[in-house]
């Protein structure tokens, strides 16, 4: 009984469901388990949290399962999550799981009416007992409503067929104590995709990850690095994924790793309702998880359309080598997050003060300038007035360009004054232009900002050379 034990990377699996939603998507599914084994997957487990499982009838679970193993054809062994808040259906999906050649079920603590532990006790009991495959206990409290309590699973790790169990909760000393309490009898894996480089170094046996639907192959290498006991390879890569993880964690699972594997042109449609993936992810969070896909080479880069104006020239400040006028340029960051400057600085009733005062009247839809504030009611001083090179198209931009980048340079230009690049006589005497480039689609406010103060302070600078 239950000789299959679990090792290595488990992804998973969302469930594809058709574009009216009423059915599986049969061949989405099969596309996407030939995808995840070419990843060098350890084993595969459709039908859990990220398979929406509790959003699915009693025959679609097993239709899909079915699906799986078919297509799975033998390559990597299949975990079905069978759970269920009833003890006899979740024996019923145990069964058919049995019948239709799964290695072992995936059971989850009973939620919503939670039992006690000798409730949970007898309904992990009754399931094994039901069947002749591996059971794997399930633990996400963040689903359940609380944790499988240690002392119950120190209990079921004596029945025979009991074998693993999945800890999703993030919560490592609790991971730990389970290894230091059952890791002899049963193996431990990660639910977690934010923990799995330390979770694997304290021994746990592999990881069920919903992130391994998109990124199976670095999954597999941080797991083989652990066995060969390369951790410093081993946190370069979990390093490299956690920002794509923690949004895949922090975001529902199902949601963010539909949103990503359609960027990435593996169709599998949306989420059932209640979860909706449109409304459930802002266009801040897809944006996200487009540029950490380009990062890990999952997507092509695609640089923005970007028509860039020379602000400066067209309002009349006379640039360049044979006038008066010195403009200074600096720049920071990289991708979207990257900010250029320019900056020309000259007397109120020179050509840079008849600019200053051209733009400031003159709100030109896309590119309206904007003063540079310290605080409410607190300008900076010369007077400072921005101007957005990069057409900006609606709100969500507007604020992402003029938040950070008010604040950033009206800060620079106040250090400037404070380290003596620009003088006292200067503060009353002169105004400030300064025309800033930035990516209308960046989506970090606090790389914005520390980009845009760096590269103000580069240009402002040089004015010392």
């Amino acid at each position: 009984m239950g000789t299959f034990r679990p090792e290595g990377i488990f992804p998973a699996l969302i469930t594809p469901f058709t574009k009216d939603g009423t059915g599986i998507d049969e061949e989405a599914l099969r596309r996407l388990v030939d995808y995840v084994i070419e990843g060098g997957v350890s084993g595969l487990v459709p039908c859990g949290t990220t398979g929406e499982f509790v959003y699915m009838r009693e025959e679609e679970r097993k239709k899909a399962l079915e699906i799986v193993i078919d297509q799975a054809n033998g390559k990597v062994p299949v975990i079905a999550g069978t759970g269920s808040s009833s003890t006899k259906m979740a024996v019923k999906l145990a069964k058919h799981a049995e019948d239709a050649g799964a290695d072992a079920v995936l059971v989850v603590l009973p939620y919503y009416l939670r039992p006690a532990d000798k409730g949970a006790y007898q309904h992990f009991y009754e399931v094994a007992s039901s069947i002749d495959i591996s059971v794997v206990l399930y633990n996400i409290p963040q689903c359940t409503g609380g944790f499988l309590s240690r002392e119950v699973v120190e209990d079921l790790a004596e029945i025979s067929n009991v074998v693993a169990l999945k800890d999703s909760s993030g919560h490592l000393p609790y991971t730990l104590e389970l290894l230091d309490r059952v890791g002899d009898k049963i193996n431990v894996l990660c639910g977690h995709d934010e923990v799995v480089m330390p979770a694997l170094a304290a021994g746990a046996k592999g990881a069920i990850l919903a992130s391994a639907n998109i990124i199976p192959d670095i999954w597999v290498r941080v797991y083989n690095a652990i066995k060969r006991w390369d951790l410093g390879e081993a946190r370069r890569l979990q390093m490299r994924v956690q920002k794509l993880a923690r949004i895949i964690v922090r975001h529902g699972g199902a949601i963010p790793v539909k949103a990503a594997l359609n960027m990435m042109g593996i169709k599998v449609g949306k989420t059932r309702r209640p979860l909706v993936s449109g409304g459930s992810l802002s266009w801040e969070v897809r944006e996200e998880l487009r540029l950490e896909l380009e990062k890990l080479g999952k997507l092509e880069a695609v640089a923005p359309e970007r028509k860039e104006r020379r602000l400066l020239e067209e309002l009349g400040v006379p640039v360049g080598s044979s006038f008066a006028v010195s403009v200074w340029e600096g720049s920071a960051g990289e991708r979207r997050e990257r900010v250029s400057v320019r900056i020309a600085i000259g007397s109120k009733d020179g050509p840079i003060g008849r600019a200053w005062a051209k733009a400031f009247a003159c709100l030109e839809p896309g590119h309206e300038a904007l003063l540079a504030v310290l605080e409410p009611n607190l300008m900076a001083r010369p007077p400072t007035l921005i101007l957005p090179s990069v057409e900006i198209r609606n709100m969500r931009q507007a604020s992402m360009v003029y938040g950070p980048v008010q604040a950033a340079i009206a800060r620079a230009v106040q250090d400037a004054v404070e380290e003596g690049i620009l003088t006292m006589e200067s503060m009353e005497r002169d105004v400030a232009l300064v025309e800033v480039s930035v990516d209308p689609d960046a989506v970090d406010r606090r790389a914005i900002y520390t980009n845009t103060y760096a590269a103000a302070m580069t240009a402002l600078r040089k004015m010392r050379q």
